[in-house]
């Protein structure tokens, strides 16, 4: 049994998107200030991170030496695209094509790895996008989220900015997603069927109910929701953990502002960094092997 914990490299700016809310100044606090927290953490744990980098960030010098560190730490780099566009499904196939192509090309000549894998800009792809994925050289995707609660959320959330005329730059998306698979699987067409496509690898949901295994209710639930989150899993020979940079952030890092509209930012980051260490040790002491993405998706085709 194998656990991969990963890290969207998320920008504060992309939350500030999600609300409806103008660009503040601390969008380069997760590179800055969360990367180094998980980091502490993940050496303490003796875990492997797999970081889903966004293009755009591995260009400027100063983020391209943070990814270099994470590299020689042994860490997997996977790519994010170049700009995360919300809206990237709903764009050309050139311009996702050019998204893919140059976000593995920044974070490859940043870094000097290979990426082999990619996540869609919030959990949304299509046979398309995974064709192209495919096509450019990556060896799996990460981004199918079959689950009815964290959809369900979303779409109430994004009614409700509706409703006060706020606009968010996030989307929806197809329920068709839920009816993908819960444990890895080669893509069909479409791509919530398995057929034999890149593999997908997706977003973790417990076994019963389809909870969403994921930082962002680890971190709410906090430590003891966490391990019965955690619970909810074994047995699974793949657990894919995600989080966000985030998630090792709180209001008392500048985001004071963002903090009145995403709750989990009141949260102290060292309380959140608990609720994610307790359901990964749970995890650890059922068994599981900790690796890479990369490491599991390797596992998962043979």
């Amino acid at each position: 049994m194998l656990l991969s914990v990963s890290v969207d490299l998320d920008r504060v700016s992309e939350y500030e998107a999600i609300h409806g809310l103008s660009r503040g100044e601390a969008s380069d606090r997760v590179l800055q200030v969360a990367v180094p927290r998980l980091v502490d953490w993940a050496t303490q744990r003796g875990l492997p991170l797999t970081w889903f980098v966004i293009g755009e960030d591995a260009e400027a010098p100063v983020q391209a030496e943070t990814l270099r560190r994470l590299a020689l730490r042994g860490d997997e780099l996977g790519c994010h695209s170049f700009s995360h566009h919300y809206d990237l499904t709903r764009r050309s196939a050139a311009e996702m094509r050019a998204e893919i192509e140059r976000g593995v090309t920044a974070v490859e000549r940043a870094a000097r790895v290979k990426v082999r894998g990619f996540r869609a800009p919030g959990y949304l792809v299509t046979d398309t996008l995974l064709d192209l994925a495919r096509e450019s050289g990556l060896t799996y995707d990460s981004s199918v989220f079959p689950c009815p609660p964290y959809y369900a959320l979303k779409a109430a959330a994004l009614a409700k900015l509706s409703a006060q005329r706020r606009v968010s730059r996030a989307i929806l998306g197809s329920p068709d997603v839920l009816r993908a698979p819960t444990r890895p699987y080669r893509v069909g067409r479409p791509y919530w069927y398995r057929g034999t496509g890149i593999l997908e690898i997706p977003i973790q949901v417990t076994r019963r109910g389809r909870l969403p295994f994921i930082g962002t209710a680890l971190t709410t639930l906090g430590a003891l929701g966490a391990r019965l989150l955690a619970k909810g899993v074994l047995g699974e020979p793949f657990v894919n953990l995600e989080l966000h940079g985030i998630d090792a952030l709180d209001q008392h890092d500048g985001l004071a502002e963002l903090a009145k509209h995403q709750p989990d930012l009141r949260i102290p980051w060292s309380k959140k960094l608990d609720a994610i260490d307790a359901a990964v040790t749970l995890l650890k002491h059922q068994g599981y092997g900790c690796v890479r993405m990369d490491e599991l998706a390797a596992r998962a085709q043979s």
